[in-house]
């Protein structure tokens, strides 16, 4: 079946990427860490199937993640931490506000977002 007949599927787990505020690919969009024209070509997952990435949102609207070991938040520099989850959830939040409006493709990124090209996306690839 052709990807746009069957969605966009979880690299990690396989099931449908149903919403734009579960997309991975999407939040790093909005963020400006994949340029736009690489979105239908790069690998989709859920943000929760990325815990290193999903305990840095901090909001009501999406339930905390604990990820354990090195890379847990409560290892890092709280400096680092603490701008992240700013950064994180401010790209949540966005994946929000979209999911609610009808707005262009290329209006979606934060106007803090810097395009930097596919690096950061691919090199969390699973």
């Amino acid at each position: 079946m052709a990807r746009c007949e069957q969605g966009y599927l979880c690299s990690v787990c396989g099931q449908d990427v149903e919403e734009i505020t579960e997309s991975e690919l999407y939040l790093s969009y909005v963020l400006g860490e994949v340029d736009g024209e690489l979105l239908d070509r790069l690998p989709e997952r859920h943000i929760r199937c990325n815990p290193s990435l999903a305990q840095f949102i901090v909001t009501e609207s999406f339930p905390p993640v604990i990820v354990g070991g090195p890379f847990s938040k409560a290892h890092l520099d709280p400096g680092f931490v603490r701008d992240e989850e700013k950064r994180i959830t401010s790209g949540y939040l966005r994946l929000v506000e979209l999911s609610r409006e009808k707005k262009p493709i290329w209006e979606y990124p934060l106007p803090m977002a810097r395009i930097s090209g596919e690096s950061a996306y691919l090199e969390s690839g699973p």
